[in-house]
């Protein structure tokens, strides 16, 4: 995930909304890499929210995880994709200190390639949603 320019001198938040692009698996099937995330920064992080936060050992590297738990010390995260691994089954328990904010809505944008009228209406059906705390699948994650 790009480093975001959402911090001023001191390190507090210039605004309380930004963009963020997601890179990678980690998250796949609820963001796919390339989707584009409005995130609100300093918002209460709930269970199940999908939260931006910084790498716990490389604090340059911002990171999208779901919030699953929380536990004394901050946030246990994990990423929805089981199989991609860098959350806190590698990194224990993320400080609160370390999450920036929380993810209110999806875009994905289109695709080069997408040029049909049939991909243009798949496109405009799905290109952009909410993204509401999915506890169901938090309890799931929680579980393993």
């Amino acid at each position: 995930m790009p480093e975001l320019s959402q911090e001023g001198e001191r390190g507090r938040a210039v605004a309380p909304w930004g963009l963020a692009e997601v890179t990678g698996p980690s998250m796949v099937p609820t963001l796919q890499h390339g989707d584009r995330l409005l995130v609100r920064y300093g918002a209460a992080v709930r269970h199940g929210d999908i939260v931006v936060l910084r790498h716990p050992f490389q604090q340059d590297l911002l990171v999208v995880k779901r919030a699953v738990e929380r536990r004394e010390g901050g946030w246990w995260v994990l990423g929805d994709n089981p199989y991609a691994g860098g959350d806190s089954t590698d990194y224990g328990v993320v400080p609160d200190e370390l999450v920036l904010g929380t993810a209110r809505f999806r875009y994905r944008p289109l695709r080069p390639g997408q040029r049909s009228p049939l991909a243009l209406a798949r496109w405009a059906v799905s290109a952009a949603r909410p993204l509401l705390p999915d506890r169901s699948a938090s309890r799931r994650l929680r579980a393993r």
